[in-house]
């Protein structure tokens, strides 16, 4: 029946000026400000002036804070866009919800799908559907002063060591500032000692051998006394402008925040000397670009989907507006390939890890959160992990009895 609906939609909007005719628009709902919405508008712009473009597109600027909020309230109802735009983490819970995020299998074959670095079609893989097209990627790296560490640990045993050197307390300086108390940013180590948060079927698994391993190991890292304690995002900023932190393990968000006139680079997160020499592997968020499930302009949403997250779109976001594409081919151009920024957090990437995007990882946040401050103070990881472990499998167990 679905598949009925979508042939009959698709020859209607092929008819000749039909869409033009009834003065159809797309409305696009996205969260950009600054640069990447100028970037953003500047490629819609490009897509309504094609003369191939039977049906335009407004986009419509929707405040962060109350984006998921506005679409989880108003998409089912029918009052929202036909197309928005939004990280991975959500969409379980849109799917499971229903009448939100319409599955795009239908329109997509293998040939589009290897376009885009495989792990971003991952993230939107959910029941083993895809459910939107990927246009770009946020993950974590090492951002280092180059004032004050010329070349960057290669391994946490270097970091460690380099990190002490370049710390001295009575001055405030310390060799790396993070979010450590942040489970984001933890997971980094977790996922780096082959851990998880869910196993299969989602089956909690915040207690795994691995997760307590890397656990022991932020403990030790705290141990060696060259983090600073209570790391607020005011702290970390404060520190690395004021030349007191060496190094940063933090996102393309960061960069904003620093100093201008400041020497920084950008490298990898050290490889993990205690696992093996595998990588520190850090959480990947992915924006995702769906088509919203009550549209009526489902094959023309798709239409702009596709050129959106496409290579001639990607290079205007990179190099406009600072977005690190999805789209694999873009990091080819030369004027890409160039850009220390964007090719270092594309390099990270490749060793990243898609956050969860089961409606199952709300009910981690919470525990994880506790379990890590705990572990911070000095309590047992194992302990502490244990608890989150019970808490989670209890919350789990709720939302799937009410189900």
């Amino acid at each position: 029946m679905r598949k009925l609906t979508l042939l009959v939609l698709t020859a209607a909007l092929a008819l000749p000026g039909l869409a033009a005719a009834q003065g159809a628009r797309l409305v696009v709902w996205h969260a950009y400000r600054g640069g990447e919405k100028l970037a953003f508008e500047k490629v819609i712009a490009s897509y309504n002036a094609r003369p191939t473009t039977k049906v335009k597109v407004d986009p419509l600027a929707v405040p962060f804070d109350a984006f998921a909020d506005k679409v989880s309230a108003a998409v089912p109802r029918g009052k929202g866009p036909d197309v928005f735009i939004y990280a991975q983490d959500r969409m379980g819970g849109w799917i499971e919800a229903g009448h939100t995020v319409e599955p795009i299998d239908f329109f997509v074959d293998d040939a589009l799908k290897k376009r885009y670095i495989p792990t971003t079609i991952e993230a939107l893989t959910y029941r083993g559907s895809l459910w939107g097209l990927p246009l770009d990627f946020k993950v974590i790296t090492l951002i280092y002063n180059k004032k004050l560490l010329a070349n960057p640990p290669r391994t946490t045993a270097e970091l460690v060591k380099v990190g002490q050197g370049l710390t001295n307390k009575a001055a405030g300086k310390f060799g790396l500032a993070w979010a450590y108390n942040d489970f984001y940013y933890v997971a980094s180590l977790l996922n780096g000692n082959g851990g998880a948060v869910f196993g299969p079927g989602t089956r909690p698994t915040l207690n795994a051998p691995a997760n307590v391993k890397g656990m022991q190991q932020l403990q030790a890292w705290n141990r060696a006394g060259f983090m600073p304690a209570e790391p607020s995002v005011a702290l970390i900023t404060s520190l690395f402008n004021e030349g007191k932190a060496a190094m940063v393990f933090s996102g393309p968000w960061f960069l904003g925040e620093i100093a201008p006139g400041l020497d920084y680079g950008l490298a990898p997160l050290p490889a993990i000397s205690e696992a093996g020499g595998q990588p520190m592997r850090p959480w990947m968020t992915v924006e995702g670009v769906f088509i919203a499930a009550p549209s009526k302009q489902k094959e023309a949403a798709f239409e702009f989907v596709k050129y959106l997250t496409g290579v001639e779109s990607a290079r205007v976001l990179a190099l406009e507006g600072r977005f690190t594409p999805a789209v694999k081919a873009v990091y080819d151009d030369p004027a890409v390939a160039r850009d220390a920024q964007i090719s270092a957090f594309k390099k990270q990437v490749e060793v990243a890890v898609p956050m969860p995007n089961v409606p199952e990882m709300t009910m981690v946040w919470s525990p994880a959160t506790t379990a890590l401050n705990k572990i911070n103070s000095g309590a047992s990881p194992r302990d502490a992990l244990d608890v989150a472990q019970r808490a989670v499998e209890k919350d789990v167990a709720g939302l799937r009895k009410g189900k």
